[in-house]
């Protein structure tokens, strides 16, 4: 599970290290939010209705779900059958809510929190993103404040001051726990 507040880095980290990795498979989270410019449904994320959203978690079809910043995220549980059935390990970009709610149900999971240099350069990057009003900026930056404060929950913390040098912390990180992640 790879987890941090909005804006820290988490999909750009998560895509290199896939690239470097090709045994991780990526389970892709649903959510009711817009997509972003580029963003495909299926690939990026599943882009689900709220009505959608809400009929498949009365369904039981979600490990988890949250509500966050407005909208509301969720791994399928189809996603997490699917691939760890495909034998590969499996990699969740996951907000730090949801992280909470599959410790439990995913023990041995290696839980990696992915941190910002600093407070003002998460604002910098989430304001330079040029994809959320102020309000909404203003509300992820609430709930990474939170969610900052949780770091301390997680085994491992990367600081993503650096790209290159975040990512290979990452990757030092995964390598070392693969072959614990491909036998789960």
């Amino acid at each position: 599970m790879i987890t941090g507040p909005s804006g820290v880095g988490k999909g750009t980290l998560i895509a290199e290290l896939r690239r470097s990795i090709p045994e991780l498979a990526l389970a892709v989270s649903a959510t009711t939010r817009p997509p972003r410019a580029g963003e495909r449904d299926g690939v990026d994320y599943y882009f689900l209705s709220a009505p959608e959203f809400q009929a498949r978690v009365q369904a039981g079809e979600f490990a988890e779900h949250v509500d966050y910043a407005g909208c509301s995220y969720g791994t399928l549980r189809s996603e997490l059958d699917g691939k760890a059935a495909a034998g590969g390990a499996v990699v969740l970009e996951i907000e730090v809510q949801g992280a909470r709610v599959l410790r439990g149900a995913l023990p041995r999971a290696t839980q990696i929190f992915i941190a910002p240099p600093s407070f003002a350069e998460l604002r910098a990057r989430l304001d330079g993103r040029g994809t959320d009003d102020p309000e909404k900026i203003e509300r992820r930056l609430e709930v990474a404040q939170e969610e900052m404060a949780a770091r301390s929950e997680f085994e491992h913390v990367v600081v993503n001051d650096h790209l290159p040098r975040a990512l290979a912390e990452l990757q030092g990180i995964v390598r070392s726990r693969l072959p614990a992640m491909l036998e789960q």
